[in-house]
């Protein structure tokens, strides 16, 4: 039976503040595992407390240790310029980001935006860093009276752009994407154009819907590149621009991830790659630790399905991109440590690695267990 390697990234699930955190405007010492688990007074999610995952987020776990499973836990240090998905991912597969993607607290440049207005045929509103949620209940009003975009920021690389999706049709809205793709060159080398649309009334709310979809800059050669049978799930094959993923319908929810794990794991994929963002998207950001715990409970139960397909040859990692501390003030992604736990079938065993540099980390294991090589990291 061929080997494989399956990563399974928690998105959001930071384990710890970064040595580093200040310089990226988080104070409060973020660490959105631990802050969780204390905020509700601790998470029913036993299979990822035997395999380490809580203890490698800062967590006591007397009960280490799940039959028939050996692990090897601890933390992975971003070494990269950003605490965003694109450059976490990035890393994962050997590119070190040592400079920082531009990021726009006082909005895009006027230039940019009225070449943009200029292409797409229309103003837009907004233009400024805002929480997704509470720039619909702002301006979605105003949108659906004008028809004119929404363009918002935060404070990661990204040009986001809001449509109603009765108001402007979701391939429109996609064009209108690329369009502002194709604008973000330097020194606006915007890491990612998101588009996002939504449905709702001022009367009921505003909600976004499932149809996101992300326009990263390419990706630079990384691990994936030379991968063989490389199956992506979410958000992963658009952080690097599809090449050499096989071609697979785009998920778009935790749940829906999980049936397209399902379907991976009863492929001949070799390399299986997959991000579960409602930890990040829904709670994180929200500042929801509540919904978050639960996400975490849930996903447990994913894990124990993905658990009992794995065979002898088989090589599981958990890990994150970032953090996203919902205890704090912010919205905003958090600058952490994230966790790395890696799984094999075995004799039961869960022991401490402690803290690595780099979240290439990931990559290497990859390699390592498919007897690749692994020509990185690369700094770009």
């Amino acid at each position: 039976m061929p080997k494989r390697a399956i990563v399974l990234v928690l998105d959001g699930c930071g384990a710890g503040p970064a040595p580093d955190a200040e310089l990226f405007n988080d104070f409060d010492q973020p660490s959105t595992i631990h802050n969780v688990w204390k905020a509700v007074g601790g998470i029913n999610a036993p299979t990822l407390s035997k395999l380490g995952f809580f203890a490698a987020c800062g967590i006591a776990d007397a009960d280490l240790g799940l039959e028939g499973f050996s692990s090897t836990f601890g933390r992975l240090r971003e070494m990269s310029m950003g605490k965003d998905s694109v450059t976490g991912h990035w890393e994962m597969m050997g590119v070190h980001t040592s400079v920082p993607f531009p990021t726009y607290p006082d909005g895009f440049p006027a230039e940019l935006v009225q070449e943009f207005e200029r292409r797409i045929g229309a103003k837009v509103l907004g233009n400024k860093p805002a929480s997704g949620t509470a720039i619909l209940t702002e301006l979605g009003a105003e949108h659906l009276s004008t028809g004119n975009p929404i363009l918002y920021t935060s404070a990661d690389s990204v040009f986001q752009v809001a449509c109603h999706e009765e108001v402007v049709p979701i391939e429109r809205l996609y064009e209108m994407c690329r369009i502002a793709r194709e604008l973000c060159t330097e020194p606006n080398n915007v890491q990612r154009v998101i588009a996002r649309p939504f449905v709702g009334n001022p009367d009921q709310g505003f909600q976004r819907t499932e149809r996101r979809k992300d326009f990263p800059l390419p990706a630079p050669a990384n691990f994936v590149d030379e991968a063989k049978n490389v199956f992506g799930i979410g958000v992963i094959p658009e952080l690097f621009d599809g090449r050499n993923f096989r071609p697979v319908r785009r998920t778009q929810s935790n749940p829906e991830h999980a049936i397209m794990l399902e379907e991976a794991l009863a492929s001949d994929a070799q390399f299986i790659f997959c991000n579960f963002e409602d930890f990040d998207m829904l709670f994180g950001h929200r500042n929801d630790p509540q919904g978050f715990a639960k996400c975490l409970e849930s996903f447990d139960g994913i894990l124990k399905t993905v658990l009992e397909s794995l065979n002898g040859e088989d090589l599981l990692i958990l890990t994150a991109d970032h953090g996203n501390d919902p205890t704090s003030k912010s919205t905003d992604h958090s600058r952490e440590y994230v966790p790395f736990v890696s799984i094999q079938k075995g004799s039961t065993s869960a022991t401490a690695i402690g803290d690595q540099e780099g979240l290439w980390q990931v990559g290497s294991a990859v390699a390592g267990h498919l007897g690749l090589p692994f020509n990185f990291p690369r700094h770009e």
